[in-house]
């Protein structure tokens, strides 16, 4: 174990847990408040399709965009909590073999900070709305649209829309520490198998010099 495997073990949590936040970004709240699995809605003949401008104004109602920049604000700080986490324990368990000196670790938290910015823009919020208006007009209707954008017009769907940003601020640290948890659990399981395939070897002792003035062994004579 050395800092390349720390290094590694950190992007690989920047990884899932980014992926964690994306999809985050992506979940709408339905109208009675669950996010429950359903079976896949009927696919919408074109004639009956909602039209983009429909779409257009039920994401607005919806504040869809406002939603995601609010995710994007969020998330980074716990993402590198968990991060951090996860490297100070993999020092715990190797110290001999990931020794970070103070300005190792300044230059590691400058790194991790620009590529958690960066991640948070893989799936801009303007590009991840002009994918969903294609998927919703597959599968919801005009009538469909239009009676959505009616209850999220109405002081209910405005309260539950209120409601939201402080449901995902007690709901994302919930699922950051769970996954935080669980993959270190994952990750020691990981090493330990990949330990077993491809053990460390031991660094083998140099030959000590011969002493000045000592005499050589005897050859050995060849063997019969």
């Amino acid at each position: 174990m050395n800092l390349k495997w720390i290094c590694g073990a950190a992007a690989v949590g920047l990884l899932s847990l980014t992926a964690v936040a994306v999809r985050a970004q992506a979940i709408a709240v339905g109208a009675d408040g669950t996010m429950q699995q359903e079976k896949p809605a009927p696919v919408i003949a074109p004639e009956n399709q909602a039209t983009t401008d429909q779409l257009v104004k039920l994401f607005d109602v919806m504040r869809i965009k406002q939603q995601m920049q609010s995710m994007k604000m969020m998330v980074p700080g716990m993402v590198q909590q968990q991060i951090q986490s996860a490297m100070r324990q993999t020092e715990a368990q190797f110290p001999a073999q990931s020794k970070l000196t103070p300005e190792m670790r300044e230059k590691l938290q400058s790194i991790m900070n620009k590529y958690v910015a960066k991640s948070m823009d893989l799936y801009p919020a303007d590009e991840m709305l002009t994918d969903m208006t294609g998927i919703y007009q597959k599968h919801l209707s005009k009538e469909d649209v239009e009676g959505l954008t009616t209850f999220y017009s109405s002081p209910a769907g405005q309260h539950l829309l209120d409601a939201q940003p402080v449901i995902a601020q007690e709901y994302m640290p919930l699922v950051m520490s769970k996954v935080g948890q669980r993959s270190q659990v994952m990750t020691k399981e990981m090493m330990k198998e990949m330990a077993e395939v491809a053990p460390a070897s031991k660094p083998t002792e140099p030959k000590a010099a011969p002493r000045p003035g000592a005499k050589a062994a005897p050859a050995k004579p060849p063997a019969k």
